[in-house]
């Protein structure tokens, strides 16, 4: 009686510790599904898009009085809003935007306390507000080189498809099946 009471036992035990690995192996799968439907609901702007925002900056008859406000104005007027911020928040980095390495037309090119938008990467120039008003410079005049090379952002938009991110579309369905029940 003891010796099948102990294999029933260590039948139960195997299956129990095999159910808690799996779960330990299912758990970190989990985040990982829903973090990729979160990004899908983001993407970096393509080229054509960031010509808009310096189609914007080119053509644009009034400018805010700094560079901070003025990159903010423009984006808006182009159609890509984000919360203001100064630019030794952009610096920094928001959540709006992605630092990259090689800028195109319309991605930021920030500076520690200077903002501006990036008109041709391969002339290195950028519009700003500069000294003598709103312009277009090169981030490798001697002015722009003694502040050190600029940080450069592009813009995150949102998915025109909607999609929805993991967290959001399971609340989601929470929601409607209280709903449901309620009814």
């Amino acid at each position: 009686m003891k010796s099948g009471y102990k294999w029933t036992m260590q039948f139960h035990a195997k299956r129990a510790l095999s159910f808690v690995l799996l779960c330990l192996v299912a758990i970190p799968a989990a985040p990982a599904q829903e973090s990729q439907h979160q990004t899908a609901a983001l993407r970096l702007l393509t080229r054509r898009e960031g010509l808009t925002i310096v189609r914007a900056a080119l053509h644009s008859g009034h400018h805010e009085a700094d560079c901070s406000h003025l990159v903010h104005g423009l984006f808006e007027r182009a159609g890509f809003p984000y919360d203001y911020a100064p630019s030794s928040e952009l610096y920094a980095g928001i959540d709006e935007f992605r630092r990259v390495v090689n800028p195109q037309p319309g991605d930021l090119a920030v500076w520690r306390g200077h903002a501006g938008i990036v008109v041709n990467p391969a002339r290195h120039s950028f519009f700003s507000m500069l000294s003598s008003g709103p312009g277009v410079d090169s981030w490798n005049s001697p002015y722009w080189i003694q502040r050190g090379r600029p940080r450069f952002f592009r813009y995150l938009k949102r998915d025109p498809r909607g999609a929805v991110p993991g967290s959001m579309r399971t609340s989601m369905r929470t929601s409607m099946r209280t709903t449901n029940l309620k009814q």
